[in-house]
């Protein structure tokens, strides 16, 4: 009986042509990505009771923004 190829069990690794090996150490960084300015994204976790009032990130900042305006302000211009 012959062996199908799903009865032979062989390495990944050795199953990649040598163009497809990276070497990592010869890696650079990404010289587009660096300089560009992207948005610092911050994950929050919202009570299940606010998350039904705010569905949207959008909902969410439009209330934080009202509220950070309606805060009073210090001398060096940091909400108090």
């Amino acid at each position: 009986m012959s062996k199908t190829p799903s009865d032979h069990t062989q390495n990944s690794e050795d199953e990649l042509l040598p163009e497809y090996r990276f070497d990592y150490e010869k890696a650079k960084p990404n010289r587009f990505a660096v300089g560009h300015k992207t948005q610092k994204l911050m994950v929050v976790v919202l009570d299940e009771d606010v998350a039904q009032v705010f569905r949207t990130p959008e909902s969410v900042n439009k209330v934080l923004r009202a509220l950070i305006e309606s805060m009073p302000q210090s001398a060096d211009g940091e909400t108090a």
